[in-house]
C-alpha cells in the first residue's frame, strides 16, 4: 500500500475537510456535488482521502468493466484494508445462460464480505451492478452458513445443509462448491472463499478448522471461523420453486429439470427465474452498509453504457414472450430484471456520496467544484530537467512523492543533479514520513505494484506526485491483490483475438470444439460478437461475454482430438475417466511419500573441522535465505532416510555455493557424489568451481562430458567404480548404461525440468 500514506496526508488537509462538508450540503439540498478535473489516480486520491476521512466504506461505480478493474488496482494501493472488484457480466438474464463460476463465485465473495459487517471497505462496480440480479439481503443471509471452533453440530445434518446451498459431495475437494467426507474430517470449498476449508470434529463438536492447499491438499493455517454462502443463486431459487410450480413454469422448465427439483436437487439455468421467486430482486446497493458512500466515476458514461444494455434486455424479452406458448409462463420471466439506467441512477443520488469526472466543465452536472489536477511532465531518463523540477517543487513548498520500483537509484541518480530526497523504506511509517516532509525534503517509496499509475499535481493540496513513467518511461503493473483475484480466471479462458482458426477449445458443459471464426451478429438490434465453435453435431455461437465459459485445450500428443457432441454423454464420461486418474495419481504420490519416509538411507555426520574450514573461505556473507537452505539440506543429510528436497533461486542468488556445501559433507563422510548439469558450458562452470574449493583437500573431481576423449571417459568411468574419485559432474553422460559407483551417497541436479522423462527415470534408479 504504498500510497495510504500519501492519503493518510490528504485525509488531513483543511481543503478535504471542506469538500466533505459541500458534498453533505450538496446532498441535504438534493444537489449531488461533482468533483472533476483530475486524471484517475487523482480521483481515486481523492475520493479516498474524503472516505477516510469520515471513516466509511466506500462503493464506487464505474461505466465499464475495465475501468473497474483499473480504479480496483489503484485503490488496491491507497492504504484500504480491503478492495473488492465486483465482478458482473454482459449478458441480459433473458439469454438462458448463467454467467460463468468465475463471475458468480466473484460476487458471492464480495457479497460475503458484505454480510460480515467488516468495514471500512472498497467496492469497485460497473454501472450494471445497479440493476436488479440478486436475491434479497435477507435471503442470501438467512442462507448462509457460519461454524466456529467450539460449535456443536450434527454431521449428518451439515452434510444435508450443505446440499441445500448446492454443494457437490466429491472424493476429494479441488474445486469451489465441493465438499468431502472422511470419518470425522470434513473438507468444504466456499465458493466465496481463496482457500477451501477443513473441518475437523471430535464427536459433534467443531474441534478445529484449517484452510488447506486443494492441489497438495496439506492443511494451512488455522481460522477461527467459516462463513459459507450458497453455490450460486441457483439454491435459493429452487427453494422457492419446490413450494409451488405452477402449471406455466412447468412447460418452461421442462420434464428433466422438474425431476430434478423434485428429488431436491438444483438444475441448472434457473437465473432467469430470479424475478419469478423474488418480485424485488436486490442490486449491490442493497447490500452495501447504511451509512456508506456511493461514488459514480463518469456518470454520463455510465449513463450511456448502462441503457444500451437496458434496451438491449428489454428487446429480448419481448423475443421470449413471442416465443412462448403459454402464456402463464411468459408472464413468470417478467420480473424487475432490468430498470431504466436514469431510475438505476436516481436510486444511487438517494445515497450520500459525490459524482466524479475528468474535465474540469463537468458536462451536463450543474453542481460540480474542480479538484485542479495538473499533469505533470514526463521526462523518462532527463534527471538534469527532473533534479530542477524537484528543486522547484521544493521552492513552492510543495510536498514531492517518487514513487518506484527502484528508490535507491532513483536519490542517487537526482542527487546527483543537486536534487536531494530520501528513501523511506517502509512506506507505512508516517512520522518518519511526515519529519521529512515538514522539513521540505522529497520522499521517495517503494512501488510494489501499482496498476496503471501516472504521477499527477495537486496543486490545491500542495502535492505532486512522480512514477517511474515519468521517470523511466516505465508503466507499473498490476496490483499483487488484484493480480492474484483475476489470474486463476484468466488462466482458464480464451483471448479470441490470439485464436486461429482450427484451434481447439473446450466448452465447459460441451468438450472439445474447434474454433472456425470470430462474427459479429445483431440479434435484436444490438450487435454482438461471436466466437464460432463447430462440433461434431452442429455449430456453437458463443457470446464474447460468456468467454469463462470456453478454456484453452492442451496436450502432450500432437494428434489432433476428436471432437465431442453438443450435449452428449461423452464429455462427461471423459471428465469422470479424469477425475479418477487423478484420484491415481494422488494414491501413488502418497504411497510414494509414504516410502520415502519408511526408507532408510545413510545418516551423514555432523560438520567436522574441515566443514567449517571451508565454509569460512567463502568469499562472501551467505544471505539469511542461502543460510536457512543450508541448514534445511544438512538437516535432511544427517537423518537416518534419503534426503529428496528443492532448493530454488533465481540465477545470482547462491544456489551453487548451497549445493558444495552439501557435497563436501557428503565426501568428508566417505561418500561419493554427482553433480548432473543439463549442459556442457555449466558442467563445465560447476567443475571449476567445486575444483578450486575443494583444492586445499584431498578430495579428487572428475569431469565427464562430450569433449573428454573415449579413453578419458573409460578411466573416469573406472575410477568412479573403484572409489578413487570421489565428485564427479557431467552432463547427461553420467546417466549412460556403464557408469556404476562404488558408494553413492549424493545425486545434485542442476535445473532438472530440462532433463527428459527417460532422464529421471535413469536418476531414480541412481537415488536407490
Amino acid at each position: 500500500m504504498p500510497l495510504g500514506s500519501l492519503v493518510h496526508q490528504l485525509q488531513h488537509a483543511t481543503l478535504t475537510t471542506e469538500l466533505v462538508r459541500r458534498t453533505r450540503q450538496g446532498q441535504q439540498q438534493g444537489q449531488r456535488l461533482c468533483l472533476c478535473g483530475g486524471v484517475r489516480v487523482a480521483r481515486a486520491l481523492v475520493t479516498s482521502a474524503l472516505a477516510r476521512q469520515q471513516e466509511r466504506s466506500l462503493l464506487v461505480i464505474t461505466p465499464t468493466v475495465e475501468e473497474a478493474g483499473r480504479w480496483t488496482g489503484l485503490l488496491d494501493t491507497m492504504g484500504w484494508p480491503t478492495v473488492l472488484l465486483y465482478p458482473t457480466s454482459e449478458a441480459t438474464p433473458y439469454e438462458g445462460l448463467d454467467p460463468t463460476s468465475e463471475i458468480t463465485y466473484g460476487q458471492l465473495q464480495v457479497l460475503a464480505e458484505l454480510l460480515r459487517g467488516q468495514e471500512p471497505l472498497v467496492v469497485v462496480a460497473s454501472e450494471r451492478a445497479l440493476q436488479p440480479h440478486l436475491p434479497p439481503k435477507a435471503v442470501l443471509q438467512a442462507n448462509c452458513l457460519t461454524m466456529g471452533r467450539g460449535n456443536a453440530t450434527d454431521l449428518s445434518t451439515l452434510a444435508h445443509r450443505l446440499g441445500q446451498l448446492g454443494y457437490e459431495r466429491v472424493n476429494t475437494v479441488e474445486q469451489e462448491g465441493t465438499w468431502s467426507r472422511r470419518g470425522d474430517i470434513v473438507d468444504v470449498y466456499p465458493v466465496s472463499a481463496e482457500l477451501p476449508v477443513r473441518l475437523e470434529f471430535f464427536g459433534d463438536e467443531l474441534d478445529k478448522l484449517r484452510e488447506f492447499d486443494p492441489a497438495s491438499q496439506r492443511s494451512l493455517d488455522t481460522i477461527e471461523q467459516l462463513w459459507l454462502t450458497p453455490k450460486g443463486h441457483d439454491p435459493l431459487i429452487a427453494q422457492v420453486l419446490r413450494t409451488a410450480i405452477p402449471p406455466g413454469l412447468q412447460s418452461l422448465l421442462g420434464d428433466q429439470a422438474l425431476a430434478s427439483l423434485q428429488d431436491g436437487q438444483t438444475p441448472r439455468g434457473l437465473r432467469r427465474l430470479l424475478g419469478y421467486a423474488f418480485p424485488q430482486p436486490a442490486t449491490l446497493l442493497d447490500y452495501m452498509p447504511s451509512h456508506g458512500l456511493v461514488v459514480v466515476d463518469e456518470r454520463r458514461s455510465c449513463l450511456a453504457h448502462g441503457q444500451q444494455w437496458v434496451d438491449h434486455a428489454a428487446s429480448q424479452l419481448e423475443d421470449l414472450q413471442a416465443e412462448m406458448d403459454h402464456p402463464a409462463a411468459a408472464a413468470l420471466v417478467r420480473g424487475v430484471m432490468h430498470l431504466p439506467m436514469t431510475t438505476c441512477l436516481e436510486r444511487v443520488d438517494r445515497w450520500e456520496g459525490f459524482d466524479l469526472a475528468e474535465l474540469d466543465t463537468a458536462e451536463g452536472h450543474p453542481h460540480h467544484v474542480s479538484i485542479g489536477a495538473r499533469p505533470v511532465p514526463c521526462l523518462p531518463n532527463q534527471f538534469g530537467k527532473l533534479g530542477k523540477l524537484v528543486r522547484d517543487q521544493k521552492r513552492q513548498r510543495t510536498h514531492l512523492w517518487l514513487l518506484s520500483a527502484q528508490p535507491s537509484r532513483t536519490v542517487a541518480l537526482l542527487e546527483e543533479h543537486d536534487a536531494i530526497t530520501r528513501f523511506v523504506p517502509n512506506a507505512q511509517d508516517r512520522p518518519a514520513i511526515g519529519q521529512l516532509l515538514e522539513q521540505g525534503t522529497p520522499v521517495a517509496l517503494k512501488a510494489t505494484g501499482v496498476a496503471d499509475l501516472e504521477g499527477v499535481a495537486l496543486p490545491a493540496w500542495k502535492v505532486m506526485l512522480l512514477t517511474d513513467r515519468e521517470m523511466f518511461g516505465q508503466h507499473s503493473l498490476a496490483s499483487s491483490g488484484y493480480v492474484r483475484r483475476r489470474r486463476r480466471a484468466a488462466s482458464r479462458t480464451v483471448d479470441p483475438h490470439k485464436l486461429q482458426p482450427g484451434d481447439y477449445v473446450v466448452h465447459r458443459l460441451h468438450g472439445i470444439g474447434r474454433f472456425l471464426k470470430l462474427e459479429k451478429l445483431s440479434l435484436s438490434g444490438e450487435p454482438r460478437d461471436y466466437l464460432v465453435v463447430q462440433y461434431t453435431d452442429g455449430l456453437l455461437r458463443v457470446a464474447a461475454d460468456q468467454l469463462g465459459s470456453l478454456g484453452r485445450y492442451r496436450a502432450n500428443s500432437e494428434q489432433p482430438p476428436k471432437l465431442n457432441r453438443m450435449g452428449g454423454s461423452a464429455w462427461n464420461k471423459a471428465k469422470e475417466r479424469a477425475r479418477k486418474a487423478v484420484a491415481k495419481v494422488a494414491m501413488d504420490l502418497v504411497k510414494l511419500y509414504a516410502e520415502r519416509h519408511e526408507a532408510r538411507g545413510h545418516a551423514f555426520a555432523t560438520d567436522g573441522p574441515w566443514q567449517a574450514d571451508l565454509e569460512g573461505s567463502f568469499p562472501y556473507d551467505p544471505t539469511p535465505d542461502q543460510l536457512k537452505a543450508i541448514v534445511a539440506v544438512k538437516r535432511d543429510m544427517e537423518a537416518p532416510r534419503p534426503m529428496d528436497r528443492l532448493v530454488c533461486g533465481d540465477v545470482g542468488f547462491g544456489k551453487t555455493e548451497v549445493a558444495v556445501r552439501g557435497i563436501f559433507k557428503c565426501v568428508t563422510d566417505g561418500k561419493q557424489c554427482a553433480l548432473l548439469a543439463p549442459t556442457t558450458v555449466l558442467a563445465q562452470q560447476h567443475w571449476r568451481t567445486i575444483r578450486d574449493r575443494f583444492a586445499p583437500y584431498p578430495i579428487k573431481v572428475g569431469l565427464l562430458n562430450r569433449f573428454r576423449t573415449a579413453t578419458e571417459r573409460r578411466e573416469l568411468i573406472q575410477q568412479l567404480a573403484a572409489g578413487a574419485l570421489d565428485v564427479v559432474v557431467g552432463t547427461h553422460q553420467l546417466l549412460s548404461k556403464g557408469t556404476v559407483f562404488k558408494d553413492l551417497g549424493l545425486v545434485v541436479v542442476d535445473e532438472e525440468q530440462r532433463f527428459g522423462v527417460k532422464q529421471k527415470e535413469k536418476l531414480k534408479t541412481l537415488r536407490k
